[in-house]
């Protein structure tokens, strides 16, 4: 049938960077002008929660030493963390830690696509800790069966809720989104 309407059909014209014979453009089309960072960004907050996850299981050994005292307000302690954020809704069973770990990858992707339309150098980065972390904690989710938190910090009888590096760069991402909401033209112009 594609032949039968070829004689009548127009042919377009090529742009003049595509070669006839392979169909392909010669350039492809440039990134967004701060995707390269926001990705950067969430490659080393990925690998360094990671590596600080690997470390305090496999290396420390904060399974079988339980809480290891650095200072008056910092420990760190092993906490499996089976629900979302400061352990709320946890999830005993698989269907749980699969739709959490699904929540991950889905906000992942669309601070992905956020990120792609990122206007300023701050919302890159904001948004590369977003995907980082919430990337990191999807991975432990999806291994572990839980979230390994494991910073413990408190001060004057008060206690912060265990968290990790991801956490933090969660948080981190937020408060740059927020920031960047509140005051938009103080990270736009100059001082």
């Amino acid at each position: 049938m594609r032949r039968r309407f070829a004689n009548i059909m127009p042919r377009a014209k090529q742009p003049d960077n595509i070669r006839a014979s392979e169909g392909v453009e010669e350039s492809a089309t440039p990134l967004p002008r701060f995707f390269r960072l926001g990705l950067a960004v969430a490659a080393i907050t990925l690998v360094l929660d990671q590596a600080s996850k690997y470390f305090v299981l496999y290396e420390l050994d904060l399974i079988g030493r339980g809480r290891i005292y650095f200072a008056p307000f910092f420990d760190l302690v092993l906490a499996m963390n089976r629900g979302i954020s400061y352990g709320l809704f946890p999830q005993d069973g698989e269907v749980g830690r699969w739709v959490l770990f699904a929540i991950k990858i889905a906000a992942s992707i669309l601070f992905l696509f956020w990120l792609r339309r990122a206007g300023s150098a701050w919302i890159a980065v904001a948004l590369g800790f977003l995907i980082g972390g919430a990337l990191g904690n999807a991975i432990d989710r999806a291994v572990q069966g839980a979230v390994v938190d494991f910073v413990s910090l408190h001060a004057g009888g008060f206690r912060w809720y265990i968290f990790n590096l991801a956490d933090a760069a969660i948080v981190a991402g937020v408060i740059g989104l927020l920031y960047d909401l509140v005051w938009p033209k103080a990270l736009k112009s100059p001082p």
